[in-house]
């Protein structure tokens, strides 16, 4: 009687083991028919732009009218994109020109004898990351242009939108530019309190104007007026800081 219970306590826990497996091995979770989780989508890399090239004349755009051409944008293929947004900036006036393709050029009809900045963000589908390009600048040629104006102005310093230290009294303004013909001779610094600043600190040939006088708890606004030998000038935009 003895060996006969030990072997029903023998088959009896066989069977509950048996049960239990295959318990788990017929779906009680579930979690073997689950489908994997996808990798993540890669981030696109930034494009590297070819043409028209930075700081340069545009004479290959396909002309339409006395103020008007095509111009074919190009820039290197990005690892990791489905798609380019391009913009193009008239410098002039601000208005820009923008379009979505799938591969690495653009035609976008631009105003000529202008001066224009541009870039491209590198798109990915199933993700919201993007990459930007560098930015831009060229000339889109004119009728009878013999030489072009300056490019607008940028600042460098104080940064546009920065807050300066309640102790600063004296400032340096610096900034950068550039012209196609090379030929730039001197830059004029408009400054002040008003948004749109009329008060000349005078006429300076280096794009640097240091010592400028300034009180706590203004907000100052510049912008440059940049000329060169042929008497062609540009004006920036106008940037501002504030010293708190």
């Amino acid at each position: 009687m003895k060996v006969i219970y030990i072997k029903k306590v023998f088959i009896i826990t066989l069977c509950v083991s048996l049960f239990t497996a295959c318990s788990s091995s017929s779906g009680g979770g579930g979690n073997d028919d689950d489908p994997p989780t996808p990798p993540p989508v890669a981030a696109p890399s930034a494009s590297v732009l070819i043409f028209p090239e930075d700081d340069t004349e545009c004479n290959t755009g396909e002309v339409v009218n006395d103020t008007q051409s095509n111009v074919t944008f190009e820039w290197n293929v990005s690892q990791n994109t489905d798609s380019y947004e391009i913009t193009v900036t008239n410098l002039n006036n601000a208005n820009f020109s923008r379009a979505t393709v799938s591969n690495n050029e653009a035609t976008l009809l631009i105003e000529r004898g202008t001066p224009y900045e541009w870039f491209v963000i590198s798109e990915a589908n199933d993700t919201n990351e993007t990459a930007t390009s560098e930015t831009w600048r060229f000339y889109n040629e004119g009728p009878g242009v013999e030489n072009y104006a300056p490019f607008p102005a940028e600042v460098i310093s104080p940064a546009r939108g920065s807050n300066l230290n309640a102790s600063t009294t004296m400032i340096t303004l610096e900034w950068e530019a550039s012209d196609v013909d090379d030929d730039i001779t001197t830059y004029e610094v408009l400054f002040g309190t008003e948004t749109t600043p009329s008060n000349s600190l005078g006429t300076v040939t280096e794009n640097i104007l240091t010592n400028v006088p300034v009180n706590t708890g203004n907000t100052y606004y510049w912008s440059i007026i940049t000329l060169d030998s042929s008497n062609n000038s540009s004006t920036s935009e106008i940037f501002e800081f504030k010293v708190n």
